[in-house]
This record gives structure tokens, C-alpha cells and sequence, in this order.
């Protein structure tokens, strides 16, 4: 069954060291566990911060985004970022001492397999999971839920083609998003204000575990998205 408890921490300052947080406030877990960990503490960690004062903020999105799609509502911008159709490239300006702008990691990939050889090895588990997560709006709904930024340790997408449906039909495009599904799950247990939850733990995952994860399994190419009849206008080179 599974199971997810957010972790209430104390503040996290910029520059701190995120392994020596985490087991500081998480002593131990057992095998086969999930920690999700909100991609703002990594950002902290690493300094990504720059102050309004020095950029202003559209200049900022156009230099951090992958793809800029344009200006949308609310003061944002449409961007495409490490493979997600997000506002303002991921950046926050919420939760941040000096109010400044929190960029996403460097490298989202890279800092969730480094945590999670650090965490391996200081709680002495074989099979752990790293989810590192944001939160997202979806068109046409209210609210934010929450998305995997990158992930390690487990295989993000269960593909079930080839399985059969309830009356015996073979499935034939169907593949589990596991990693947004458990991001989603993580961050409403965590919150998105001054609950000053910033990890979570999952138990019962039905996750296939491994040594090294391949972040194309869960990425799909804009030529080849659903969407991508709307979007391609607003991008010179998809790729």
C-alpha cells in the first residue's frame, strides 16, 4: 500500500550542504523507500539565486528557458524547461530570504543521482529512490499540483503495452507516468506555503528500482507530443 509522509524540517539556508540536511532531519529508512525532495532546497543548496536588482525578470526567463514561447497571463511566460511546458522557466519568487529570484538546479539530473549516492551510502540501503519536485499548473484547471524535475534509482514510466485491459483487450499506447503520479502525491502532502515541509517519504511504491535511471524514458520530443499542433507556431526549431 502506499504510503506518503511529508518531513516537517527547520528552514534551509542557501549554501548548506543538502546531504548533511537530509540525514540531520532523516536518520534512517528502509529499502525500497521514495525521498522527495522540493527542487527549491536543491536550488538553495547550490546558490542558484540572483537578485531582481541585477536582471529583470523577462530577460531572466529568456536566458533560463530552453524554449521561450511567449508572454502568458498573470505576469508569466511560456517556456519549455527540462522537458516540461512551464511558466517563467521554473522560477520562483516565493520563499526566498532576500527575495530574490531561485532559478532551477544546474543540473537537475545530476544533483538527484548525486543525492541519491550520498543517501545510498549514509543510510546503508541498496534500493532507494530520489524524486526531485516542482509544482505546475495544468490548462484549464485551477491550482497547482505537484511534477517530477528529475528523478534517480527507479524507472519513471511503467510501459503496459501488450497488457490486456479489464474484457481481455491488448493495450496499445498505454504507458504509467509513475514519477509525476508520486510528484503529484508528494508535493500535496508537503504544501505549497509556510508549512516548512520540503521532503517527503513514499513506502509501498510499486517501482521498479535500478542503478541508473534514463531520463529519455520519460521525455518525449515536442514533434512527437499530443500538443504539439498548438505549439508549434510558437517555436522556431521544436528540437
Amino acid at each position: 500500500m502506499l504510503n506518503v509522509r511529508a518531513v516537517k524540517t527547520r528552514v534551509f539556508n542557501p549554501g548548506e550542504d543538502l546531504l548533511k540536511f537530509v540525514v540531520s532531519e532523516i536518520p534512517e529508512v528502509p529499502e525500497r523507500s521514495i525521498l522527495a525532495v522540493t527542487s527549491k532546497i536543491v536550488s538553495l543548496a547550490e546558490n542558484r539565486l540572483i537578485s531582481p536588482k541585477e536582471i529583470n525578470k523577462e530577460t531572466l526567463v529568456r536566458r533560463e528557458a530552453d524554449q521561450f514561447l511567449g508572454e502568458g497571463g498573470f505576469g508569466c511566460f511560456l517556456t519549455v524547461k527540462e522537458g516540461l511546458l512551464i511558466p517563467s522557466a521554473g522560477i520562483d519568487e516565493s520563499n526566498s530570504v532576500r527575495d530574490e529570484f531561485i532559478l532551477y538546479p544546474e543540473d537537475p539530473l545530476e544533483s538527484s543521482r548525486k543525492l541519491w549516492e550520498g543517501l545510498r551510502a549514509a543510510w546503508g540501503v541498496r534500493e532507494l529512490g530520489i524524486l526531485m519536485t516542482d509544482s505546475h499548473t495544468t490548462p484549464l484547471r485551477r491550482g497547482v499540483t505537484g511534477v517530477c524535475l528529475s528523478y534517480w534509482g527507479f524507472r519513471a514510466v511503467k510501459n503496459m503495452v501488450g497488457t490486456s485491459d479489464l474484457f481481455g483487450r491488448e493495450l496499445k499506447m498505454t504507458q504509467m507516468n509513475l514519477a509525476d503520479g508520486l510528484a503529484a502525491a508528494t508535493v500535496m502532502m508537503m504544501g505549497e506555503g509556510s508549512e516548512r515541509q520540503p521532503l517527503a517519504l513514499v513506502y509501498g511504491a510499486e517501482v521498479e528500482f535500478c542503478d541508473v535511471s534514463d531520463p529519455s524514458e520519460l521525455k518525449i520530443p515536442m514533434t512527437e507530443d499530443l500538443y504539439y499542433p498548438m505549439l508549434k507556431s510558437l517555436v522556431e526549431d521544436p528540437d
